[in-house]
This record gives C-alpha cells, structure tokens and sequence, in this order.
C-alpha cells in the first residue's frame, strides 16, 4: 500500500485501527518529499525527514497501551507560506520576509497542533499572495504535477501542486480573488473558500483584509468537510470572525442532489472561455440534473465590473498593509542607507518583487487625495451591488454552478509580462470574495493536452453545507477526482 496515495479520511482510519504507526506515516511521506519535491518545487520549507521521525516516535509511544487517535493526528498537511507558525520561518515568498520566525501560530495552526498533525512543510505561494500563477515568488515557481511546463494557478499553487503531487494528504491556502479554487482547478484537486468570518484570520499576513479568508486544499470533498470542521469557528482574537454554529460538515454529504435549485449565470459563459472548458462544465451542469437537480438560468448583471473592482479594493488594502514593511521592527532592512528616509526607499525597492511593487502604487493612487471618492469609495459601493446580485440570486436557487477558470493551466511565463491577462484569469472567481460567500472548486474534466479543469459550486454564507452536498454528490457521480497527475519520476 502506497500511503502517500491516501486520502486524508483514508489514511486518518488506517491510522486510527492501528494499521499503520506514525513512523510508517512519516518515513513514506519523507521518501515522496525526497523523491517528487525537487521537480515540483511546491515547498519554500519543507520539513526535515528527521524533525518528522521524531515527532512520529513521540506520537507512537504516546498511544501505547490506549489507542485514542484525534482526526489529524499524525497526518501530513502542508502550510501555505503566508499563515504564522511558530518556530518555522513565514515568508510570504517574498525577500522582505524571508527570514522572519513567528513567535506564535495562527489560530488554525494553533488547533492542528493540538491533534498532533505533522506539518509537512511551508508551500510556496505568489508573493504575499499577489498573483495567478505562483511565478511571483522570491524563490522562483511551483510547477504544475501535471505538465511541469505549465502554472499550477496561485496564489496558493504551492499548496494545490503538493496535494495533487501527493507530498501531503491535505493543505491549507488563502484566497483572497480565487487564490485556493482557481489553482484547484489548474492542479485536479478540490479547493474549498469559506464564507468571509467563518476561519479565523489571525495569523494571516494581510493582503486585502476584506477579502482574504483560509482554505483547504484536498484530494476529495470528504476531507475538505473534514478540514473545515476542525479550522472553522469563531475566535476572539479575529474581530471578523463570525460567532456562528459550526456543524458536523461530514453530515451534510449525500449522493443526490434532490430537491436543490442550482442557478447557472450567464454572464460567466462568455466570449474567450476555452471550448474545452465550457464543454466540461456544461456536461457537469448535466450530470447534476441527473442528480435530480432543478436547473435554472439566473443573471448576475454586475459580473462585469467584478474585476475593476477587486483591483481598486484589493490594492487599496494592500498597499495599507504592507506600509508596515519598512525595515524598522522586522524582515529585511536595507544596507549602508544614508537617513531614515533613504533606509524605507532602499528596504521597500529591495524587500518587494515586481508585482508588489505595481499593486502597492496602484492602491496607493486609489487612496490619494482626490481619487479616493472617484475609486475607492465607487469601487466599494459596487461591491455593494454584486453583493445584492448574490443575495437577490440565492432567493431563487440554492447554489450557483460556474467554470473556476476560463482556460486550462496556462504555460511557464505565458502572461508574465501581461498583467491584465493575468488578472482576468480570476475573471470567475473574484465576486465570490466581493460577496463574502463560500465556495467550492472541484475537478470535472481534463483538456485534450491532459491538463485538469474545475467547475465552481458558490453557496450563500455560512452555508457551506450546501455548497459541500453537491460537491460531494456530484464528485461521486464520476471519476474525475481519482485521476492523477502521470508522474514519470
């Protein structure tokens, strides 16, 4: 039994019936780690074989003589770049950070660790998660399992190409315009975005405040139900945390989707969508109604200002956060600066990348004086719109159905240097965090160059349940999320 190939669920129950010790767990998970991760790139830390042995013993010794198992304990789950853990460098894949260690975890890593998860590494992301592609990395890009000449999306594609890689049974990511489902998509595996409250941020370095919201990234809904239960709830230290019930979300999963309304808006079947992904979406809206589902046309007439807006809001916010990285309290400080102005002007040209750069100066324009009314301040009363296009929807139907992204994985440096066409590659999933809504990214097809393709499932918030039954229903009903990458190392 190849155990890097299991589920989380799967190997969770081998572990729990004592079928395999946290030893067995550890060393497999090393050997794939040696053997893949060159070739992938998906880890900025990964971890030690011997860091992972000790743990393992520790946990084995520990359940000696009374076999009580939590439902991470002693499972491999990789860390998005940008999520604190203490002890263990976060760099946000940029130089400014590159050789920061939080004194403290986020509160999603504080509650794996208390089920004794093994943290299998920190994955690589787009710098401080600014970008489409992970090619915006201060330590060069992840590549796609699938095809190695390929993206596998980002910003969290570090963390998509580890689970389809099988490095790692599960992984956290942040999706901040699409960062967790549209590199689900690029990779095969399923990509889940909670309603905005319902994980904690703390811990989180900020890029837009407003829109960002912690993930999982996983080989099937199972375990992205599975997932969510253990990091959602309400915590103090996140003033935007919701204080809502969490329910048993491995409950909500059925194999049919009777008595659903699912809503199919045609402003995201536009002109430029590739043949290849349309086909398949559409042929899982079908499968769907052979689930018993209702199929019904809606509109979401402000779609098209989605992009515009994210890209005054998000800039907005995160040319506010990254004012802090100034070479003062931490992260790269600039050499031989003459004077305290010349010290920021070197620390922020030398700590940020390219893109960075380009959305701190774009945000900082919106903020100006005698624009912010003309951008930002119309920006955020058309988020208001889209908001009201979702919640005006969600009387009609109970969950929208749409493509995660208008084309397969794109190549290696295809749109580097054409940053408008590598923002629209979130043209579909943008006005989900506008909306604050959650969402769930999971495989319905493959291109005829063997590349992975991912419909959409949205929700009304907190209804992640929802969202998770027709997921769940409709994964079951073919084979696509068993397909893997053909990986000839």
């Amino acid at each position: 039994m190849s155990l890097h190939r299991l589920t989380l669920s799967e190997l969770q129950q081998e572990f729990s019936e004592a079928k395999v010790s946290a030893v067995e767990i550890a060393q497999a998970f090393s050997k794939r780690l040696a053997l893949v991760e060159p070739k992938v790139k998906a880890f900025i830390s990964p971890a030690k074989k011997e860091t992972l042995l000790a743990e393992a013993k520790a946990i084995d010794l520990k359940l000696r003589g009374w076999r009580r198992t939590s439902p991470l304990m002693a499972m491999p789950i990789a860390i998005k770049d940008n999520i604190c853990t203490e002890g263990v460098k976060t760099t946000c894949g940029s130089r400014m950070l590159e050789t920061f260690v939080p004194p403290y975890d986020a509160t999603v890593v504080s509650r794996f660790r208390s089920q004794d998860y093994f943290l299998i590494g920190k994955t690589n992301l787009d710098e401080f998660a600014m970008g489409s592609s992970t090619e915006n990395s201060a330590f060069g890009p992840t590549r796609n399992p699938w095809n190695q000449a390929h993206i596998p999306g980002g910003s969290s594609g570090g963390s998509a190409a580890a689970v389809a890689a099988d490095l790692c049974v599960a992984a956290l990511g942040s999706d901040t315009g699409g960062s967790i489902r549209q590199p689900a998509a690029c990779c095969g595996v399923v990509g889940l975005k909670p309603t905005y409250g319902r994980v904690s941020r703390y811990g989180l370095v900020a890029f837009a405040s407003s829109l960002d919201q912690i993930g999982t990234l996983t080989k099937d809904v199972r375990d992205a139900a599975m997932l969510l239960k253990v990091i959602a709830g309400h915590d103090p230290q996140d003033s935007t945390s919701a204080d809502v019930v969490v329910p048993d979300y491995s409950k909500s999963l059925k194999t049919s989707m009777r008595g659903m309304k699912v809503g199919v808006p045609k402003e995201f079947f536009t002109d430029g969508m590739d043949p290849e992904v349309e086909q398949a979406v559409r042929a899982a809206i079908e499968q769907m109604k052979d689930l018993k589902a209702e199929i019904k046309e809606i509109s979401l007439p402000m779609t098209k200002y989605a992009v515009a807006v994210y890209y005054v809001i998000a800039t907005a916010e995160a040319s506010s956060n990254l004012a802090r990285y100034d070479g003062v309290r931490y992260g790269v400080r600039a050499a031989k600066e003459k004077g305290l102005l010349e010290m920021y002007t070197k620390t922020r040209q030398e700590g940020f990348g390219a893109e960075v750069k380009r959305r701190i100066m774009l945000g900082t324009y919106a903020l100006s004086a005698g624009y912010y009314e003309a951008y930002y301040g119309k920006a955020q009363a058309v988020r208001t719109l889209i908001k009201r296009d979702f919640d005006e929807a969600f009387k009609e139907v109970d969950i929208i159905v749409t493509p995660t992204m208008p084309t397969p994985a794109f190549q290696l440096g295809e749109k580097v240097q054409d940053p408008l066409q590598m923002y629209l590659s979130d043209i579909f999933t943008i006005s989900v965090n506008l909306a604050g809504v959650p969402a769930i990214a999971v495989p319905c097809g493959l291109s005829a160059a063997r590349l992975p393709i991912g419909v959409q499932i949205i929700g009304r918030a907190f209804e992640e349940e929802k969202v998770l039954r027709a997921a769940y229903a409709y994964e079951q009903a073919t084979e696509w999320h068993k397909k893997r990458p053909g990986l000839s190392w």
